[in-house]
């Protein structure tokens, strides 16, 4: 069954690290490889961190300070969890309605120098053209926006991994 265009962003990475430790180093260490920065943090430029509670149910948090004190954000809920293969998690925007949500899967597959680590982001289509996550974007346009982001992101897990 076919998504319909822009409901879904898949980016792959590949880590010079084996699955196991590919799956840690995504889950255990996110705030260290999650980008800073407006782009890809709630907090924008305030200090903050990115917490991913491991294991069924656990939860997707951002933590960051405002002029007001501490401030949580619940980005996220873990919907499977079987390490070291595959993690799926629902996923809010700060810009979403309490209902609206779409799904983050990443799998984590072994390759001849390391992993191969598959995220992809669907559900997109059960927001409206108008929501402001898409940006005034629609179709491909948007899933490529989605896309690029979620590759900034791998990027940077990249990097970090092979540290």
């Amino acid at each position: 069954m076919s998504s319909p265009p822009g409901d879904v962003a898949t980016v792959t990475v590949l880590v010079k690290v084996p699955p196991s430790d590919a799956f840690s180093i995504f889950t255990t260490e996110i705030d260290l490889w999650w980008k800073r920065g407006p782009a890809y943090r709630i907090g924008g430029r305030n200090p903050g961190q990115i917490n991913l509670e491991c294991g069924p149910g656990g939860r997707l948090l951002e933590t960051f300070e405002l002029a007001s004190g501490p401030q949580t954000f619940e980005m996220g809920k873990i919907v499977a969890w079987e390490p070291p293969h595959r993690l799926a998690f629902e996923w809010r925007g700060v810009n979403f309605k309490s209902d609206e949500k779409t799904v983050v899967e990443v799998t984590f597959e072994p390759s001849a120098s390391g992993t191969r680590v598959t995220v992809r982001h669907s559900g997109w289509s059960a927001l409206g053209e108008g929501h402001p996550a898409r940006h005034g974007l629609t179709g491909r346009d948007f899933s490529r926006m989605i896309g690029l982001w979620w590759a900034g992101l791998m990027t940077s897990l990249r990097e970090h991994a092979e540290k």
